[in-house]
């Protein structure tokens, strides 16, 4: 197999093409690839959310389906249906959009709690069931949804179990000046998306997830990653805090950071780097913190900065 740096910076270098200057970001979609996770992209519109989910696919040269999330999509518009054949004499499965390698939930949050549940089975079991049969996911298999965090009026906000089944969550934020005037450029005639060329197949994406499993994590860097989650479960401005499908989140992604940086192991800066995404999502606010201002990323600085890192010597 060939280098996975050298595979991932040419994923990432190609989805820079359309995406631009937004590479943390670019390496925690490729982290969340190679993880075999689901991503949300929580961004205000026109920032770049569905493109990043096309230009992800097309490098791979993965299967792309888009699900375009609305109050009155209903479960089978997403699972698929069973419709029965005269000529056979048969119910034949047609496959909803689900059924794909790389697949785009935009503004998830606009269908209702009853569709949104769809996603549970096919999300966590990487398979759905209708009409009592199980139909498997093809594989590589990605869920990567959108989410508008400022118009809230005729939504229905992610229940926490389905949050817990995103690996990270990312918000790409405007470009700045420069990029902006970059971006007009790019697409003076073409769209970007329409004119990049697979750069990877779907055999050495999978190479790669098995390949992430196999980097070390040092005893005391599990125990790391187990206190981060745990201090955000005890802490004072905290109404829920991770779950231990968190700590396998930050476990997995720091092992594709390792990965992506050339490394056959885990190091503490890892997991620093990658708790925000990983562990943000999936903590509550109590409402008293709320009224203070506290945020998400205050508590899990907070957290980190109580927690002790392995092998840190104590300060006298």
């Amino acid at each position: 197999m060939e280098d996975p740096r050298i595979v991932s910076e040419r994923i990432i270098a190609n989805i820079e093409k359309v995406i631009v200057g937004k590479q943390r970001e670019l390496r925690l979609a490729v982290t969340s690839l190679l993880c075999g996770g689901h991503m949300l992209i929580e961004d205000v519109p026109g920032v770049g959310k569905t493109m990043l989910a096309r230009a992800i696919a097309v490098s791979t040269g993965c299967v792309f389906k888009r699900i375009q999330f609305t109050p009155d999509l209903l479960p089978s518009d997403v699972t698929g249906v069973s419709i029965y054949n005269q000529k056979t004499g048969d119910f034949e499965f047609r496959s909803g959009p689900i059924i794909a390698q790389i697949v785009l939930a935009d503004e998830i949050n606009r269908a209702t709690p009853k569709t949104q549940s769809a996603l549970l089975e096919a999300m966590e079991e990487h398979q759905v069931t209708v009409d009592g049969i199980t139909h498997k996911m093809p594989a590589p298999f990605m869920v990567m949804a959108t989410q508008n965090p400022i118009e809230y009026e005729g939504t229905f906000p992610l229940p926490e179990a389905q949050l817990d089944r995103f690996l990270i969550r990312i918000h790409l934020g405007y470009p700045s000046r420069t990029d902006e005037v970059l971006v007009l450029d790019l697409q003076q005639n073409v769209h970007p998306v329409d004119t990049i060329q697979q750069v990877t197949d779907a055999n050495e994406i999978m190479q790669l997830q098995r390949a992430v499993k196999e980097i070390y994590v040092d005893p005391l860097i599990k125990q790391y990653i187990v206190e981060m989650a745990n201090a955000t479960r005890e802490h004072e401005s905290v109404y829920l805090g991770a779950s231990p499908r968190g700590s396998l989140a930050l476990f997995r992604t720091a092992q594709a950071k390792a990965l992506l940086e050339s490394r056959d192991f885990v190091t503490p800066d890892d997991v620093k780097e990658l708790a925000l995404v990983t562990l943000g999502h999936r903590i509550i606010l109590s409402p008293g913190a709320k009224v203070k201002g506290v945020t998400v990323a205050d508590v899990v600085q907070n957290c980190l900065n109580r927690v002790p890192v392995p092998g840190a010597r104590a300060r006298v």
